[in-house]
């Protein structure tokens, strides 16, 4: 068997599913833009964060970075910024997601080429 190379996949992949699954534990699911973007973001993020475990790439851990920041405006973007569950879960989870992707990509020597691209 495979063995996992970062666990902040794993966490991102559980942060998906809470996510998908917020708008109900957290009673906003009368609200149609924040449910929706919750469920769909977070199914994405399932699928981003099973691929980073199945077959670890860069794009990936990218993608999940994207998904998060997405989540971090989609309040203001999409208008439900006045809805306080709603607009705390987009946030502070996508933040949790930003910040865990990052991470990945700093630390993993085979991602982090980027970093440190040599002066010219």
């Amino acid at each position: 068997m495979k063995q996992l190379k970062h666990w902040q996949d794993v966490v991102n992949a559980l942060l998906g599913v809470w996510l998908a699954i917020s708008p109900w534990l957290v009673s906003y699911q009368e609200i149609p833009s924040p449910t929706a973007n919750a469920v769909l973001v977070g199914v994405a993020l399932v699928a981003a964060a099973l691929g980073a475990m199945i077959v670890p790439r860069a794009w990936e851990e990218w993608t999940e970075c994207a998904l998060g920041a997405w989540l971090v405006i989609s309040p203001w973007v999409i208008g439900f910024g006045m809805h306080r569950q709603a607009m705390l879960t987009a946030v502070i989870t996508g933040a949790v997601i930003v910040a865990l992707a990052l991470w990945t990509l700093v630390t993993d020597k085979e991602y982090s080429g980027w970093l440190h691209r040599p002066a010219h």
